[in-house]
């Protein structure tokens, strides 16, 4: 969400992307490559854009290059839930493309992106081609059913706010480290989003913030987040 920071310039071809061997879906052999590379359409989305909205018809596949994307669901009397943040290298729309089905989720990005487009039947011929891309789509489905769980085990199982925000800091810094260890990643949600995924209200998220800051666990520059007490913020989850 995995809300993240920026890796990398923005990708002009997914030949030349230095990141694709970090990314699930695109380490793909150079052949295969070189065919998805040819596929679809790289384009650029401001801050706000709908790729696509809950219950449309899926008509394409969507691989995020750079940037940030909010998939969300909204219930019959308008209330919408933040279900997860898309980040660089995940596949937007897959599950529905793949089940014939409508979207059921909407996707809206909350900073500018890169995105490759794909038609949905070229994508699905695309992965009936090359075994290796649909081992990577079948892995990326699956990397999303987990998030689904996790999520789901963190509303459910963690008794307090500060564990449930907790647990958001550290997934979306240790999922934006990529390894390096660096604990820091760009806060791209307002405090109102934060509660819906954290289930709880904007004042308590506000208010967890700054108890973080003042302990000395977080710090907070602008819309850049640095962990600095990994170990304290863990504990607060169990």
């Amino acid at each position: 969400m995995t809300p993240f920071k920026q890796i990398s310039p923005h990708p002009v071809d997914c030949v030349h992307c230095q990141q694709r061997h970090h990314r699930l879906f695109c380490n793909l052999p150079q052949e295969a490559l070189e065919e998805f590379d040819r596929l679809g359409v790289l384009v650029s989305h401001a801050r706000g854009a709908k790729l696509f909205s809950e219950g449309d018809v899926a008509r394409n596949v969507f691989v995020l290059c750079s940037g940030q994307v909010k998939l969300s669901t909204n219930s019959r009397d308008g209330k919408t839930m933040i279900l997860k943040i898309a980040v660089p290298g995940d596949l937007l729309g897959l599950n529905a493309a793949l089940a014939d089905a409508p979207h059921e989720l909407t996707a809206e990005t909350i900073e500018p992106c890169t995105i490759k487009t794909a038609r949905r039947e070229q994508f699905v011929e695309f992965l009936h081609k090359y075994g290796v891309a649909s081992m990577n789509a079948a892995q990326s489905l699956s990397t999303e059913y987990w998030t689904v769980f996790r999520d789901a085990r963190r509303l459910a199982l963690s008794t307090t706010a500060g564990g449930r925000l907790a647990q958001l800091l550290l997934e979306w810094a240790r999922s934006a480290s990529c390894g390096d260890g660096e604990m820091k990643f760009t806060m791209a949600l307002t405090h109102e989003e934060l509660a819906s995924m954290a289930g709880t209200s904007r004042e308590t998220v506000t208010r967890l913030l700054s108890q973080f800051r003042r302990d000395e666990w977080i710090r907070v520059s602008g819309s850049r987040v640095t962990i600095l007490n990994e170990e304290a913020l863990d504990q607060m989850t169990a």
